[in-house]
């Protein structure tokens, strides 16, 4: 049979809220469900625990016993989240991987005793798992077994990790209690009936027998009994996307508060991606509003991303855009991941940009300008020079050898302003192709073209969308003023009006 290792966090609905509000570890705290005096305890800390807070107590009977007691509602969006966490640990050791919900995961250990080549690799394996967790902020127990009941049995005893060894799991699960096969009540019950009060005297049934009176459920019940697994393990299907969230004591009215939590959140996000080897391509927020409201933001990455404050800065920009409409009471942050990119290292080229680098600043350049604002100019059909569309920036490849640098004289480069200045031009009245001088506004963001024309070259005629409704005709020229400067400017026929469009450099 293959050995089996069960990953089990105790009081998990407190291990949950502890590893979104690590500040809380030390303190007296008790996670309840439930509303006002109904509430219950569900799970208490140890210095709850020692001044007898108990699960099952109603919150004023805790609150009698420890005034001031820190306490927490059951929070679904972090257990959730932690026990996606808790199974992304197991699959980084096992490639099977069972969720058996609430803080606890079975993975198989075939093969993985290789990687641990001391006198006792499972005893090295079970440490790296508890290791492992503790880094994720999570404290768990492990066990290991032959099967999914004694390794279950064996990770909720104190000092983890603990190990049955191969074919002990029958006297090792011979002293507990019925309850602990978690069986149905009639089968329980009419077992105590027979006199049976331990999971060994189940065991010592005949096996025929038990599946005669009990049917298929009291077989495989007895199999566990036995230390037997019917059963292989449910294969985990991990969901497409990586999610955080947090339920809020109290609405939330300001921004910052909300940030401040968002931040955290998105760092857990983050390190979950990294260990996956992935990055953000989407990311997606959904608020929950007083009293049952929702408001819905996605932001499209333009490259995928890990970094997080990049992520909060996006997320803090795209609130004060559109704020939401009511106090917050919740929220879930989701990543949609993807393989950040890749580059191939060269031994005598020039070195590839950094793919990492190059997401981190193009994410940045998209929180700073806005989405419409990023990306690479492509030319498109037309006459006009303005006309240009925005795509997907993606750098070419370096050359497999360093060019070697030109000798000669290089080209002029035009450097073109967008919107145009508007101009005052002079020219001659007998000969409009003589400009004399021309004038423009200038501004500290504007350039400032005054002067008389030294040299005028043109006109250049540029006719386009003929048969629209407004077509565009221009003539272009190319001056060069007496106090300097090269520029590229154009008459609008239909206005009669002069621009300069471009600058040569």
């Amino acid at each position: 049979m293959p050995r089996i290792a069960c990953l089990f966090t105790p009081l998990f609905p407190l291990a949950a809220r502890l590893r979104s509000e690590p500040e809380l570890r030390g303190e007296a705290v008790a996670i309840f469900q439930g509303n006002s005096n109904a509430a219950r305890v569900v799970a208490a800390a140890r210095r709850a625990r020692q001044v007898g807070i108990r699960p099952g107590m109603s919150l004023p009977q805790a609150r009698a016993l420890l005034p001031n007691l820190t306490v927490r509602a059951r929070d679904m969006s972090c257990e959730k989240a932690t026990q996606e966490t808790l199974l992304e640990i197991a699959e980084s050791f096992s490639p099977r991987v069972e969720d058996a919900g609430e803080g606890v995961a079975y993975l198989e250990l075939d093969g993985l005793d290789r990687h641990f080549p001391g006198d006792s690799p499972e005893q090295d394996l079970g440490h790296a798992l508890t290791v492992t967790t503790d880094k994720a902020g999570l404290t768990t127990w492990v066990g290991i077994a032959s099967s999914k009941l004694a390794a279950r049995v064996a990770a909720e005893l104190p000092a983890s990790p603990n190990l049955v060894p191969a074919g002990e799991e029958a006297n090792f699960l011979a002293p507990l209690p019925l309850r602990s096969l978690a069986a149905e009540v009639e089968i329980l019950e009419t077992l105590e009936r027979w006199g049976i009060r331990s999971v060994g005297d189940f065991a010592r049934l005949p096996k025929n027998e038990v599946a005669s009176r009990l049917g298929e459920t009291g077989r495989e019940l007895h199999e566990k009994a036995r230390g037997l697994d019917s059963r292989p393990l449910v294969p985990y299907q991990p969901p497409p996307h990586f999610a955080e969230g947090m339920e809020f004591e109290w609405p939330l009215i300001n921004l910052e508060p909300f940030l401040f939590v968002a931040g955290a959140a998105l760092k857990r996000l983050c390190q979950r991606l990294e260990s996956r080897g992935l990055a953000c391509a989407r990311l997606a927020t959904s608020l929950r509003l007083e009293p049952d409201g929702h408001h819905q933001r996605t932001i499209q990455l333009p490259a995928p991303t890990r970094e997080a404050k990049t992520l909060l800065t996006l997320i803090r920009l795209d609130l004060e855009a559109e704020s939401p409409a009511a106090p917050v009471t919740g929220f879930t942050i989701v990543a949609h991941p993807d393989r950040p990119r890749e580059a191939q290292l060269s031994l005598f080229g020039p070195p590839a940009l950094s793919p990492d680098k190059l997401a981190t600043t193009l994410a940045r350049l998209f929180a700073l300008l806005g989405p419409e604002r990023v990306g690479s100019p492509r030319t498109v059909n037309g006459h006009r020079p303005e006309r240009s569309a925005l795509v997907e920036y993606a750098p070419p490849p370096p050359p497999d050898v360093r060019p070697e640098r030109q000798a000669g004289r290089g080209l002029l480069a035009i450097r073109t302003l967008r919107p145009p200045v508007p101009l005052e031009v002079i020219s001659h009245l007998a000969s409009p192709r003589e400009i004399l001088s021309i004038i423009s506004e200038g501004s500290a963001k504007r350039p400032h073209i005054q002067g008389r024309v030294k040299v005028a070259s043109g006109p250049w005629a540029m006719e386009e969308e003929w048969w629209s409704e407004k077509p565009v005709e221009r003539d272009y020229w190319d001056i060069e003023l007496v106090n300097g400067g090269i520029f590229r400017i154009f008459y609008q026929r239909s206005t009669g009006e002069w621009y300069a469009d471009g600058i040569y450099d």
